[in-house]
């Protein structure tokens, strides 16, 4: 995503399985690169992690 991901987008890199197309590839940004999941933000669920992930990039994209 040239310009960046806005908040409450999904990245277009992820599969219908929430896999990442770019894991593993020099191309894969450094933000991605740096995430590390831990359970205060991704929760025990995938439904968790996005509600988690959703309305913390709502939060801090003002």
């Amino acid at each position: 995503m040239p310009n960046g991901k806005p908040a409450g987008e999904r990245c277009v890199q992820l599969k219908d399985d929430n896999l990442c197309r770019l894991f593993g590839q020099p191309s894969r940004p450094k933000v991605c690169l740096q995430f590390r999941p831990c359970a205060d933000v991704c929760g025990d669920s995938s439904e968790q992690a996005i509600w988690r992930i959703t309305e913390l990039e709502a939060a801090t994209s003002l």
